[in-house]
């Protein structure tokens, strides 16, 4: 981060004897006989302000970083902004800056780095953008964005908040603001399977019915294959302790040869037996044929707690060679959280196998989320969602397949309220305690 901070200083004292203020990089702050040169405080009155200052010795490259403290004020919202001008419209731009918190209960709420973009008459254009992806660096944390200027944008006013943390303190140092070559497309070609075979008697002829399948179905080219929940259990008249297998195991070997003679990622539903424990299962295998991982489903029904399933505890999410994913499965839909956990972690397209339920689920974990979703059922259609919730693929007969294209860096920004997908990662309330689920307290008069 030195080395790239010095390039980037060096281009900036070019930049400024143009007249400009691009690129912009700091990590050494003085405040003299007043405020750091170009900087200046904000709040919405002058009683928010939080306690603002520059401490000479405690930053993360050279000496002192710039401090934004609670002060006790229970309203406090504010601290730090500069603004840079020759901002071009339509140009990417990367913003990147570090900080260090203390006593502060939610940091991705309560600790703001943003770019609020300005015309040449100091007008806000567009909507202001989250430095909104984390990334531990020892007692720092580094943030960084890369974002697009909108339509007349003049200016950036990088800003850096606290707000209310009244016992709450945070450093900010290693800022930087340059512009980037724009992102191309990145598209995923995403094959979501509907398709039950019929009653097999077995496992393994249920398997052979889904290879059989995507063989004929699945065009080549596909990116991602997503079968549905079970695979191994449907048609079979078995339970799911008769069908359970070990993952890595006979099972994901049978999907290793599908997925390396497709050239395709695959995502299915399996059922797992480790140990004493039997667990309702999807796997991700890679183009290779090799297991990348596995997602063992969270919220169970009560059907399969009884018919001897046990829950899962975690949420991962995986990377591929076109971006990051996650997993679901079936009733997970029916709960806020597995989704909210993926989207958190930054995966960009959700896999969900499900056996049936409610389509407007679907839409709902897409919506609130903002990312892709697709879903492979033996009920609810396939469906390929964007981050709007719009079906790019929906396919409701038993034998066919959903087929979609879609670009994970193509923007699905809303027009009043910006770029959800982070503004909803940056200003979801981490800190307020849910109360136990049917749990009475007493009403509030």
């Amino acid at each position: 981060m030195r080395v790239s901070i010095l390039v980037l200083s060096v281009l900036g004292l070019a930049a400024a004897l143009c007249g400009r203020d691009l690129p912009f990089a700091q990590s050494a702050f003085a405040a003299g006989d007043g405020l750091p040169a170009g900087w200046r405080t904000w709040s919405q009155r002058p009683e928010t302000l939080p306690k603002v200052s520059v401490e000479a010795g405690d930053g993360l490259g050279e000496p002192g970083a710039l401090v934004v403290a609670g002060g006790g004020n229970v309203a406090g919202y504010g601290g730090w902004e500069r603004e840079l001008s020759g901002v071009e419209p339509g140009k990417w731009y990367r913003f990147e800056a570090s900080y260090r918190a203390e006593n502060v209960k939610a940091e991705n709420w309560q600790v703001v780095a943003r770019i609020d973009w300005r015309s040449a008459d100091g007008r806000r254009k567009g909507q202001p953008e989250y430095a909104a992806w984390a990334t531990r660096e020892g007692r720092w944390t580094r943030l960084d964005s890369t974002v697009q200027a909108p339509k007349d944008a003049a200016s950036a006013r990088l800003q850096f908040f606290l707000l209310l943390a009244p016992q709450g303190k945070v450093w900010w140092d290693a800022i930087s603001f340059h512009e980037v070559h724009a992102p191309g497309p990145r598209k995923v070609n995403v094959a979501s399977v509907n398709f039950r075979p019929g009653k097999t008697g077995s496992k393994e002829a249920s398997l052979a019915a889904f290879d059989r399948f995507v063989r004929e179905k699945v065009p080549a080219g596909t990116d991602m294959i997503l079968l549905p929940e079970g695979i191994s259990v449907v048609g079979t008249g078995r339970t799911y302790v008769e069908v359970a297998a070990p993952i890595p195991g006979p099972d994901t070997e049978f999907l290793g040869k599908l997925a390396k003679e497709k050239n395709a990622y695959i995502v299915a539903g399996l059922l797992e037996k480790e140990g004493k424990a039997v667990y309702n299962t999807s796997v991700l295998i890679d183009r290779k044929g090799a297991l990348v991982g596995k997602y063992r489903k969270v919220y169970l029904p009560r059907e399969e707690l009884e018919g001897g399933v046990t829950p899962g505890d975690g949420y991962p999410v995986f990377d591929t060679d076109f971006g990051r994913v996650g997993m679901m499965i079936c009733y997970d839909v029916f709960f806020p959280d597995p989704a909210r956990a993926l989207a958190a972690q930054g995966a960009e397209l959700i896999l969900l196998p499900i056996w049936d339920g409610p389509e407007r689920l679907t839409v709902a974990r897409a919506l609130e989320n903002n990312v892709f979703l697709a879903v492979s059922s033996y009920g609810l259609p396939a469906l390929v969602l964007n981050p709007d919730g719009d079906a790019l693929a929906n396919t409701k007969e038993n034998g066919t397949v959903a087929y979609a294209t879609i670009d994970l860096n193509r923007s699905y920004a809303d027009e009043w309220l910006g770029d959800m997908r982070t503004r909803r990662l940056r200003e979801i309330r981490t800190d307020l305690p849910v109360p136990p689920p049917g749990l009475l307290t007493d009403a509030r008069k």
